[in-house]
């Protein structure tokens, strides 16, 4: 009896690979030598992420068919080629600063008070299904808080999840957690999200815990006068179901600025977090970040801060500090 064929989809490097030739019998080692045929990954390079055994990392001798995997099934893959990896340890030349990204013009921001938006985000409200991971607290403000580039490199080369992860992350996420009840929203699905959250280490620390996640499904689209459709995060889907939460305690950081276009007030752009096996040493964005979140958590009302100038609010708090202490000095 021939064995039975299994069709998958591997994902590396935001393509997708559909691997055909393999059955239940063949094993996780000769998976990865095609994989290795398909992407140019080594087969000791590879670490795929979502393939499991009795909720463990599956094993090379493990086969196929012990796995239950679907057809069509997608598997993450996270792995560098040789070539890419002599490639990194050289310097980029001429990287250019600019993102591209919506700089959000100030007649756009009617679109925040449009109707047929605010149609869609009731319709958010109505039909998306949160599943709360941990519970809310009371009394707590919110950080909304977006994955790739702004938590982690998901294009650069590594060989492990962690390689890409930003610095200090889960120093940053403790000190948040202390004044804020934290989501994470990414315009993915669902899947790769709790992946990611996993891989990286958050949905299990003991130092804090993530209320729930956010997935594209979540998100709405919007025609703006300079760049048609794009898609954007609501906080209106949040506030909508959580009446404990406003813009006057919400705060969502993303590194693409159009994603709170509906809400330009509450979002923060944070600088996109890229090239990581450069970038890893010398990037304090979260720490920085973690202390103007301290800071603006004694504020009763967030829609009287400009978060585009959070740097110039944590410089003059640390003045202020600084003169306070002078003066208790000299008396």
């Amino acid at each position: 009896m021939m064995a039975n064929e299994v069709r998958m989809i591997v994902k590396w490097c935001g393509k997708e690979y559909e691997i055909c030739n393999i059955t239940e019998n063949d094993t996780v080692s000769t998976l990865k030598d095609i994989v290795h045929k398909e992407t140019g990954v080594r087969p000791e390079r590879q670490k795929l992420l979502n393939l499991r055994f009795k909720g463990k990392a599956a094993q090379d001798e493990d086969t196929i068919g012990k796995l239950s995997i679907k057809p069509g099934f997608k598997l993450m893959l996270m792995g560098s080629r040789e070539e890419d990896i002599a490639e990194a340890s050289q310097a980029p030349e001429n990287v250019p600063d600019v993102v591209n990204d919506l700089d959000i013009a100030e007649e756009e921001v009617i679109i925040e008070k449009a109707e047929v938006y605010l149609a869609k985000i009731n319709r958010r409200i109505q039909d998306y299904q949160v599943i709360e991971l941990n519970p809310l607290r009371e009394g707590m403000k919110l950080l909304v808080l977006d994955i790739d580039y702004t938590l982690f490199d998901h294009k650069s080369l590594a060989e492990s999840g962690h390689l890409l992860m930003r610095p200090y992350l889960h120093e940053f996420l403790t000190m948040a957690y202390k004044d804020y009840d934290i989501v994470i929203w990414s315009a993915t699905s669902m899947k790769w999200i709790n992946e990611k959250m996993r891989m990286l280490g958050v949905s299990s620390h003991p130092n804090y815990k993530i209320a729930f996640h956010l997935d594209s499904l979540a998100m709405i689209t919007v025609h703006t006068p300079k760049y048609s459709v794009v898609d954007v995060k609501p906080l209106g889907v949040i506030w909508g179901k959580y009446k404990q939460f406003s813009a006057k305690n919400t705060i969502m950081f993303d590194d693409i600025r159009r994603n709170f276009l509906m809400n330009p007030q509450s979002g923060l752009r944070i600088r996109p977090y890229k090239q990581a096996h450069f970038n890893r040493d010398k990037d304090r964005e979260l720490l920085k970040l973690a202390k103007y979140l301290k800071l603006i958590a004694k504020v009763d009302d967030f829609q009287t801060l400009n978060h585009r100038k959070w740097e110039e609010y944590v410089s003059k708090k640390k003045r202020s500090e600084r003169r306070t202490e002078g003066d208790e000095q000299k008396l």
